[in-house]
């Protein structure tokens, strides 16, 4: 039979893709089975996201957009059409990804799930006494209570009382916690105002700010503070408003604590530039707020309990025995919300977050945490026929814990929706229906499909996910010895219990244990040291114009490369600064306003996305122009600055690292934004590497990895270690944990049932003791 001849799927039983080419794909078509689960395996970066997340569900939320009306559109992001020829079949997509829940200090795991609504309704309903309704518990609506008169038509109309309306404690508003200050770190009493007395970044002895407080008049500038009388204090560090007269103009004066609190304190944190957010850290201490304990909350939602029990004890109780405690709450007038709540508190156990907290701030889950969170809201939809998208959901969980996932993604399947899953673990990659791998590589060199079928199918195929399917990593006949300790005593940080234990110096530690076990706490407890890194998953701060080249400082040496080829300004070759296309100032897009549609972002015309003025791209550099350079991957940069003809050992030292790392794939120009959690923790890890650091802490090293990629990982990490370096990983592949030299596993469950070292030693030796969850897992791993 004839290409042209085979039969086609009905549409309405597959989702049809023809022809997509967002970013790296190559004009791939696939039709994905509906109501099945469909696992995407391949390489980081073979093109599993830009099909999955970047073509199908992009395309289902643009469409989904198009429904509503033109006023409300304008009112959401800008989605614009995936570059792909023909999509076919799709249905609504709920994308349940990694990416953090915000760091809104005000979001909760409560809030994020509808927990707490459902609690602050049970407790406006049977709750005594009574705080009044739903928003009384709510450390989100401001609480007061005043009477006063208002004016009308310039007469007064009569006293009206205004009642109490929200829970918010009035003192820390809804925060739980105030701030104090250091002043030891805003101001050296021992010296005067002109011997530089006042130690916040931009105040300076000489500047115009410090002038406004050493040339007030309002107290001695020549005199230690510490001599100062109290009211000289006073005007100094608290006044308030104070009108004086500076350098012959009127002048409003404030203290230095106001104003730094007014000028400094009051922004986000994340936005400071370095000098000022580690004077922020420095000089802010947060303590939980006096009045409400640090629950948020007004005095009169505290007072109001059910059985014993106000609200914030609720929320601060671990979900595993707040799930307890509902099953006992007798409210037959309240029936269907007290059942509503003991499902969604089952769905947290079911699906292994028992030990998280609802008051626990969403900002503080890690990225698997948060994908779990987010799937709280789907387990009990009676919505059929949708398609769930995930991204690694595996991330963070144990071995121990997989099967529990599994167990979910196989229930949402079986209420008939279309599972998607991009993943590498092998146990996630077992339970498909159907299997898509993309590859054969990275970058460049992959967006093509290598294989649709069975997971017996990939398995015997000569692909590179087949061939490592069923990888395993023995046990070392040796282990490297330690040279030495940290060591860790008393540790009592979240769940930890009095802990005592040492980090062995000079080898590859794995600390192991199931999600929320503590190991993370362990690794926070570790005593400061200056040659210590901690090279985590979050956010790399910078903006869409940010990439590998200028993050690794890579560029710096190429602009001087290309400035003393040609003779000119390294300024000219920075699409930030004098060489940016003068159309979209460097951007690479034009952002075309649509009047009543939303506005959309569009290649620019006049560079084509190049970002570099014409000109600019008249200079070349080993036969290349920077805009060339740019969209280099990694690993042949490498070789480009490595070579006799474009010889630039610091940019070729540079991107060799990005390859030791396994970013060999990702272009020098590639916006951060684009990069995954993994992808950002290698980046980081590349430009830590260029450092002098002892001490590497590695958060989940392998997420985001393909099984044949945790084999140059291992490689990585040997190397590291037999330099001298210290490793420690926080990790659940077990492929990492028996090639360690030393493992510390925290336990024996979640939570409250966590917070112990069950186990210290090597690989073997917990395969021989076997007593853990861990070490019974690896032996199951050597086994085969």
């Amino acid at each position: 039979m004839s290409p042209d001849s085979t039969p086609r799927a009905d549409a309405h039983d597959v989702i049809r893709v023809t022809g997509a080419h967002e970013n790296n794909l190559k004009g791939i078509s696939v039709e994905i089975p509906k109501r099945r689960l469909t696992v995407f395996t391949g390489v980081s970066g073979s093109g599993k996201s830009s099909l999955v997340f970047g073509t199908i569900a992009a395309e289902s939320q643009r469409l989904i957009n198009e429904t509503y009306s033109t006023f409300v559109q304008g009112f959401m992001p800008t989605l614009a059409r995936p570059d792909v020829d023909h999509l076919e079949g799709i249905t609504t997509a709920i994308i349940v990804d990694q990416e953090p829940m915000g760091a809104n200090s005000r979001s909760t795991v409560g809030t994020a799930t509808d927990a707490t609504a459902m609690l602050r309704i049970l407790y406006s309903r049977i709750a005594e006494p009574n705080a009044g309704g739903p928003g009384a518990y709510s450390f989100n609506v401001p609480s007061f209570s005043a009477s006063g008169a208002i004016s009308v038509g310039g007469g007064k109309k009569e006293r009206t009382d205004f009642k109490r309306t929200g829970g918010q404690c009035p003192t820390c508003e809804g925060m739980g916690r105030v701030s104090d200050i250091d002043m030891s770190s805003l101001i050296d009493e021992s010296l005067s105002l002109n011997d530089g007395a006042i130690l916040v970044p931009g105040y300076k002895v000489g500047g115009w700010v410090w002038k406004t407080f050493a040339e007030s008049g309002l107290y001695p500038a020549d005199t230690p503070v510490r001599d100062f009388t109290e009211k000289q204090r006073q005007l100094l560090l608290h006044e308030e408003s104070k009108k004086i007269t500076f350098n012959g103009f009127n002048y409003t004066y404030e203290g230095l604590v106001v104003r730094v609190k007014k000028s400094i304190l009051s922004k986000d944190r994340d936005s400071m530039q370095k000098a000022i957010g580690e004077f922020v850290d420095r000089a802010v201490t947060f303590i939980p707020c006096p009045e409400c304990g640090g629950t948020r909350l007004a005095r009169h939602a505290l007072e109001s309990r059910i059985s014993g029990k106000n609200i914030a004890e609720l929320c601060a109780m671990e979900i595993l025995d707040l799930a307890e405690w509902m099953a006992g709450v007798d409210a037959p007038s309240v029936a269907p919300l007290v059942g509503a709540i003991r499902q969604t508190l089952q769905h947290f156990v079911e699906i292994g977050l028992g030990y998280l907290t609802l008051d626990r701030p969403a900002g503080t889950l890690s990225g698997g945490e948060a994908q779990r969170t987010k799937m709280i809201r789907h387990l009990g939809s009676a919505l059929t026929d949708v398609t769930y998208v995930f991204d690694e959901p595996t991330a963070g969980l144990h071995p121990h814990d997989i099967q529990r996932m599994n167990n979910l993604l196989l229930e949402l399947r079986d209420k008939g929706n279309t599972v998607l899953v991009v993943e590498h673990k092998p146990e996630i990659i077992a339970i498909a229906d159907h299997v898509i791998d993309l590859g054969p590589h990275a970058g460049r060199a992959g967006g093509e499909i290598q294989f649709e079928g069975t997971v017996d199918g990939l398995r015997a195929s000569d692909t590179l996910t087949g061939r490592h399917l069923d990888d395993r990593v023995r046990v070392k006949d040796s282990v490297r010895p330690a040279n030495g300790a940290i060591e860790i005593r008393g540790a009592t940080r979240n769940n930890l219990r009095d802990v005592d234990v040492d980090i062995p110096l000079g080898v590859l530690t794995a600390v192991t244990g199931v999600a929320g076990s503590g190991k993370s706490s362990l690794i926070a407890s570790l005593p400061p040291r200056s040659d210590m890194v901690v090279v985590d998953q979050a956010p790399i701060r910078g903006s869409r114009r940010s990439n590998p080249a200028t993050y690794t400082g890579a560029l710096e040496p190429i602009r001087k490369a290309f400035a003393k080829a040609n003779d000119v300004k390294p300024a000219l070759f920075s699409p930030n600064s004098e060489g940016a296309c003068p159309n979209c100032k460097g951007a690479g897009v034009v952002y075309v306003d649509l009047g009543i549609m939303s506005g959309i972002d569009l290649p620019c015309e006049v560079c084509e996305g190049r970002r570099f003025d014409e000109a600019v791209l008249d200079y070349h550099f080993g036969g290349k122009d920077i805009a060339e350079v740019l969209q280099m991957p990694a690993s042949e940069a490498a070789e480009f600055f490595a070579s006799a003809e474009s010889k630039v050992p610091a940019a070729a030292k540079i991107c060799a690292r990005l390859t030791d790392v396994g970013l060999g794939y990702i272009t020098l120009g590639q916006p951060l934004t684009t990069l995954s959690g993994g992808e950002r923790q290698r980046l980081k890890l590349a430009t830590h590497m260029a450092e002098k650091n002892e001490v590497f802490i590695l958060d989940e090293p392998t997420t985001g990895l393909h099984l044949a990629d945790v084999e140059t990982l291992l490689g990585l990490l040997d190397r590291l270690v037999d330099a001298g370096k210290t490793v420690v990983c926080i990790e659940h592949h077990l492929a990492v944990v028996v090639h360690s030299d030393h493992v510390i596993d925290v336990g024996p469950g979640a939570g409250s049932d966590g917070g112990e070292i069950t186990f210290t030693g090597s690989p073997a030796e917990m395969i021989a003791d076997a007593s853990t969850l861990t070490g019974r897992y690896l032996s199951e791993y050597v086994a085969g």
